[in-house]
């Protein structure tokens, strides 16, 4: 089975006739997975500073972003759509886009 990137519409709950699109990596007629840079279980740290940090929580609160240390090491525990993911650290688990996140393991990613 030969591995094809494609752009492929896609249903989802917050677009139902999928007309928006998404890149996907897998057999067009098999299994399909959207393509994130990151994995359930790599360690990651923050790119930079950020103004505030998102809870992870069912509803979310705005949290000052001094509670994630520059130079802390964080697990990513959820993959949420559109580019975001769940990260626990040692005082929290936040929602942090995947743009503001860095691996934490040379070379790239690494499940752990």
């Amino acid at each position: 089975m030969a591995v094809q990137v494609a752009t492929t519409a896609f249903n989802s709950p917050s677009d139902p006739e999928g007309d928006r699109e998404g890149d996907w990596v897998g057999d067009p007629e098999g299994d399909q997975r959207p393509i994130t840079p990151f994995a359930v279980g790599d360690r990651v740290h923050l790119a930079g500073a950020l103004r505030y940090l998102q809870t992870a929580d069912p509803m979310p609160m705005l949290r000052p972003p001094d509670l994630v240390a520059s130079d802390e090491v964080g697990r990513v525990v959820e993959i949420r759509p559109r580019g975001w993911f769940a990260v626990a650290f040692r005082r929290g688990t936040f929602l942090i886009s995947g743009e503001n996140l860095r691996s934490s393991v040379p070379g790239g990613t690494t499940a752990g």
